[in-house]
């Protein structure tokens, strides 16, 4: 999916301004409404917009510890494995990875003895062998797209 520069702005705005209308994005590209419209329908028809939601903070909702879990699991049961650790709500995210261990996953905690019940529960999931666990200290680049997404713009103008 070729994303050109216009798309590049409309990605910016929509990072920068969330809470923004359909209507005064499109003024504020100085673009129609429909284009605007159209350009945003094929994003996300694309997978490059994939929700729009709010951006949630897992230490305002009382569980400031932050940690990935390595999870090592039995061959043949990664599906099931992976079923069963959506089934915690205090993982927020789990990948299928190379290196040591088969699945990492992101860890939201009260504290470190809530962590530590967290992992006891992942250790009693059948299929898995051993988890591995890093606390983050702190964060040191949050969750951005922004840098990515002007890089990918200013490559396809460059391709013109």
């Amino acid at each position: 999916m070729a994303v050109d520069e216009l798309d590049t702005r409309i990605l910016r705005l929509l990072i920068e301004q969330p809470r923004t209308s359909v209507r005064e994005y499109a003024r504020l590209l100085g673009i129609a409404r429909g284009t605007l419209q159209a350009r945003l329908d094929r994003l996300e028809r694309d997978g490059v917009i994939t929700g729009t939601g709010p951006t949630l903070s897992p230490a305002a909702l009382g569980h400031p510890v932050l940690a990935f879990v390595h999870v090592e699991v039995t061959q043949g049961h990664l599906d099931a494995v992976g079923d069963a650790l959506a089934a915690v709500p205090e993982i927020i995210e789990a990948f299928s990875i190379t290196g040591g261990g088969d699945l990492m996953t992101r860890v939201a905690a009260r504290d470190a003895g809530h962590l530590e019940d967290v992992i006891q529960r992942l250790i009693q999931i059948p299929g898995v062998v051993r988890t591995r666990t890093e606390v983050a200290l702190r964060e040191r680049v949050p969750h951005r797209l922004l840098p990515l997404v002007e890089s990918v713009g200013r490559s396809a103008a460059a391709q013109r």
